[in-house]
């Protein structure tokens, strides 16, 4: 059996210590979302992660592109929130199902906030590897949140630029 010396076992320790779960990952994005602070929110990606959301279309790729979407959703919707409904863990991976409400009161992927109000449920599979998210995909029902809010589902709102962080 080999022996470790206290430097690399201190090493080791100090790691494991560090590291956080992916479940507490997104028990802190949660957290950081509700407070709508973008900030927050980008640190817990990689500097190379994808963020895939797929009733927008296109993927985002990067911190620096998750930090303005998240400034332009929060800007459009200052009062959302989401609620876990549930939150799961498989080694590097969490999925969140998720509910959310919010407000259309600021520009919006080029549309004008109308004022109205939107409730949502939809899920977050996410791969987090030490202890940033690495990888997002989310699903949710765009139809529904585009009805709720106000915005007219069109070939302009079909790849509407943005991506919702959820």
């Amino acid at each position: 059996m080999r022996k470790f010396s206290s430097s690399e076992c201190s090493i080791v320790v100090e790691h494991q210590f560090l590291m956080k779960t992916p479940k507490q990952v997104l028990t802190e994005w949660v957290a950081a979302y509700n407070a709508r602070d973008p900030y927050i929110l980008a640190a817990l990606y990689h500097e190379d992660a994808t963020n895939i959301q797929v009733a927008l279309g296109e993927p985002l790729h990067g911190r620096e592109v998750m930090l303005e979407s998240f400034i332009s959703f929060f800007q459009a919707f200052p009062d959302n929130c989401t609620h876990i409904e549930n939150l799961f863990e498989d080694g590097e991976w969490a999925i969140l199902e998720w509910s959310g409400t919010g407000t259309f009161l600021g520009e919006f992927a080029g549309f004008t906030p109308t004022g109205k109000s939107f409730t949502l449920r939809g899920c977050g599979f996410f791969h987090v590897v030490d202890s940033k998210i690495k990888f997002q995909r989310g699903y949710f029902d765009k139809l529904t949140w585009f009805t709720q809010i106000g915005i007219p589902i069109t070939s302009e709102s079909d790849g509407a630029a943005y991506s919702n962080p959820k």
